[in-house]
């Protein structure tokens, strides 16, 4: 329902004013605060007074310059209609946090929360009104580049983790100065390009994109996200931006989503590249009758101006519904009332960077590292003689893509951590990221000798990772492998710290190395957090929300997969028949499957009882857990709760995520928990497109990872199939 606000004023414009708010401009439009006279606007062929119709700018923050542009904005704008402000603040805005496939692995919706809601305030202090994010794609092939920005590949994690990030940057509405709005992209199904190649064809069925890639963007819809933004590839044969049925048929009325539609960037003007286009003007026809709001970029909807007086009636409907949505976010964001949102200097100065802040960041980064490997030889002893390597050991280059006005050169580097935790730190590169020096390596390979432990921090630099960095191989470069060879080669204990933002195969790592830990790109206080991990101060906890395979010739592998007429046993049967789903030159499981990360303690999960094995139509499914921490040191970790259907009308995947919770167990302590888990968990897509809930055989499953579990069968006699309640 449109505010009486958004009536008023749309009354009073004209149809060139109505069209200006629909189209978004990017910040280099203006200059000093006003709006630049020559470079893009000569470009893109606008006139000033276009300009300074313009609805919403991206890529404009910090308090005084976005005063500055808005009080300009207003001194032409013949209604005062305050410009928007966004910006994309995926994973912090200048304290960065880690990338959100490194919170998607702390299996921690609070750390989400947290992490968002500490963003919103900082770029709510420096001016932005909206950030793109988050983003709840579902991801399975890391050689997308943006797996980065994904929670991973499990529809429930994701879910759980666009639920939360959306509370934490909006907080409860209405909004207060303090948050902004969120952005859900992208919509949808952009995480599923062909041969993982950025911005390719997206073909899947209806039936498997409503059951495992629909489920994140509800969530996040349900969490009242204020904005959605369009992706760029095609679903079901039509690019998603002028797809009148994925936006109106099911974001619009099924989703019940009331907000703003954004495209990406220019993702209007590309249906003409997809070949459903013909130019500009059709491009605008095409994404307005499917709901798109505002134009990112493309300048399609400005084509209505030259046109505007003999627009068609269905048109200027059209616009109005588009511009009494923006306009209705102008309302929640309190414009109107206050065009400059709580801006000032001081409260920038004060919020951006504050000590809370960073703690937080420390905490996120801690919570998110994966511990893969460990034959005893963490955590460090500080006064133990320390040899550092490697091109990520002494960089700055820890907050990976979409660090927007995060610095690289104030963050600290590990070196600088270690300098001030070990007793003796001696460091060499070794090698850079794609380069191998011969005196460096043997720099490398002198401390190392002369050393009690090696630290190796190797991985991708975070240039090649986040939008448009698509690879075809996933190992470590030659030249990083070569120098690990080199110092395992000293038998001495080598631990190995990989810098990434997408899953690698680790294979060659894993043979040479006498400990390894995932960082990702683990943001401001990253290296602090990893000093922490590597001494024991902090029981790493993190859990891998993707497979990371052992060959890129599985990918897509993720561990939710369907099963199929001849699928392995994964016993001793498999090696003697060739005829079964599997390949003949490499095992078919992942080298670490997702949910996989170890402790600095031994932990277990003892027991698994069914405390209903017949569950009816009235009851929810309880089991009961026992998990034992059998060292003396305390831990965290996630228990995870999966679950399969035996037979269904449509074929279903060998396990499914249906519940986690993060535990803290002191030592050697034994703990039970009650786990209920409603009927409608286990309700599946059907045939005709509808959740149900099917009597029938099922198992229930509880482990540490998803491939380390206890499982026990259960029955669901509800007498019929029950939809979603």
């Amino acid at each position: 329902m449109a505010s009486q606000t958004a009536k008023t004023i749309l009354e009073e414009m004209t149809i060139q004013e109505k069209i200006g708010q629909l189209i978004q401009l990017s910040g280099d439009f203006f200059q000093n605060g006003t709006a630049a006279i020559t470079g893009p606007l000569k470009e893109h062929h606008l006139s000033l007074e276009t300009i300074y119709t313009a609805g919403s700018v991206l890529g404009i923050s910090g308090a005084e310059r976005v005063r500055q542009v808005q009080t300009d904005f207003l001194k032409h704008s013949r209604l005062k209609i305050p410009l928007l402000f966004m910006a994309d603040v995926v994973h912090g805005y200048q304290t960065i946090f880690p990338i959100p496939l490194a919170l998607g692995a702390t299996f921690d919706p609070q750390t989400m929360h947290d992490t968002a809601a500490v963003a919103a305030k900082e770029s709510a202090a420096g001016g932005v009104h909206v950030t793109f994010a988050p983003m709840v794609d579902l991801v399975r092939d890391p050689r997308w580049g943006r797996v980065m920005e994904s929670t991973g590949e499990d529809p429930y994690l994701n879910s759980v983790m666009a639920k939360a990030a959306v509370n934490g940057f909006q907080g409860k509405l209405p909004l207060d100065a303090n948050h902004i709005a969120a952005c859900v992209k992208h919509f949808a199904a952009y995480g599923a390009p062909e041969a993982g190649r950025e911005y390719n064809t997206v073909d899947i069925s209806e039936w498997r994109f409503r059951e495992q890639y629909l489920p994140a963007y509800a969530a996040a819809i349900e969490a009242e996200s204020l904005l959605v933004m369009t992706s760029f590839n095609t679903l079901f044969g039509i690019p998603a931006t002028a797809n009148q049925k994925l936006m109106r048929d099911i974001l619009r009325q099924e989703l019940d989503f009331k907000g703003v539609l954004i495209s990406d960037w220019d993702a209007i003007g590309e249906t003409i590249a997809h070949g459903v286009a013909g130019n500009l003007e059709a491009a605008a026809d095409l994404s307005l009758k499917a709901g798109v709001d505002i134009d990112m970029m493309s300048f399609a909807y400005a084509k209505y101006l030259e046109k505007a007086a003999n627009l068609d009636e269905h048109t200027k409907l059209l616009i109005d519904e588009a511009v009494v949505r923006i306009l209705d976010l102008k309302v929640a964001l309190g414009l109107f009332e206050d065009p400059y949102r709580g801006l000032s200097v001081e409260r920038e100065a004060t919020t951006i960077l504050s000590s809370d802040n960073l703690h937080v960041a420390e905490q996120a980064a801690e919570k998110s590292m994966v511990l893969l490997k460990n034959e005893s030889v963490l955590p460090l002893a500080t006064d133990a003689k320390v040899a550092l390597v490697g091109p990520g050991a002494h960089t700055g280059d820890l907050l990976g893509s979409w660090s927007w006005q995060g610095d690289p050169q104030k963050t600290s580097s590990i070196y600088d951590e270690f300098k001030s935790r070990f007793k003796s730190v001696e460091y060499a590169k070794g090698c850079g990221f794609h380069a191998l020096n011969y005196q460096e390596l043997d720099q490398a390979v002198m401390i190392g000798r002369d050393s009690d432990v090696i630290v190796a921090v190797v991985g991708l630099p975070s240039s090649e990772t986040g939008e448009a960095t698509s690879l075809t191989q996933l190992t470590l470069p030659t030249e990083q492998l070569t120098l690990l060879k080199q110092l395992a080669a000293l038998n001495k204990p080598l631990i190995t710290v990989v810098l990434t933002g997408r899953p690698l195969d680790l294979t060659a790592v894993a043979a040479v190395s006498s400990a390894i830990v995932l960082a990702w790109y683990p943001g401001s206080r990253g290296a602090a957090a990893l000093t922490n991990i590597l001494t024991g101060e902090v029981n790493p906890s993190g859990k891998l929300p993707m497979s990371f395979p052992r060959h890129v010739g599985q990918v897509p592998i993720y561990y939710n997969h369907y099963n199929t007429g001849r699928p392995i046993s994964q016993t001793a049967d498999d090696d003697e028949n060739k005829y079964l789903s599997k390949y003949v030159d490499a095992k078919s499981e992942p080298l670490y499957p997702f949910g996989y990360g170890l402790s600095y303690a031994d932990l277990a999960v003892e027991q698994l009882k069914v405390l209903n094995p017949i569950v009816n139509d009235s009851q929810n499914l309880q089991v009961e857990v026992t998990i034992t921490n059998h060292s003396t040191i305390s831990a965290t970790t996630v228990m995870q709760v999966y679950s399969h259907q035996l037979v269904g009308q449509t074929v279903r995947p060998v396990k499914e995520l249906k519940y986690f919770e993060r535990l803290s167990l002191a030592p050697l302590e034994t703990r039970d928990i009650l786990v209920t888990l409603p009927l409608t968990t286990f309700r599946s897509m059907q045939s005709n497109l509808q959740w149900q809930v099917e009597d029938g055989d099922y198992t229930v499953m509880v482990g540490l990872d998803s491939d380390n579990v206890l499982q026990q069968p259960f029955e669901i006699r509800a007498n019929n199939k029950r939809g979603q309640e």
